[in-house]
């Protein structure tokens, strides 16, 4: 099995891990989506009070999103306009 994946809990075949695609907590999501942690407050804005929510979830108090969500989000952001 390649480095980096599991198998799949019904179907014993590879899958990637589902840690290499999350983001937990705003300056995670804030660096990956703005590059600067100082961009954190961006991050609840975009989450809350936006036109256009950011897709994110929460898992008891932490914000947390997937970077192949982010990025699809991004992308439908771009084709937008």
């Amino acid at each position: 099995m390649q480095e980096g994946l599991r198998a799949g809990p019904a179907t014993e075949k590879a899958c990637p891990a589902l840690a290499d695609d999350l983001l937990r907590g705003a300056d995670a999501i804030a660096v990956f989506v703005f590059g600067d942690v100082k961009q954190r407050r961006k991050v609840y804005y975009y989450a809350t009070e936006a036109k256009v929510k950011l897709p994110v979830f929460r898992m008891g108090n932490v914000i947390c999103a997937r970077k192949s969500r982010l990025i699809g989000w991004i992308e439908m952001q771009e084709g937008a306009q």
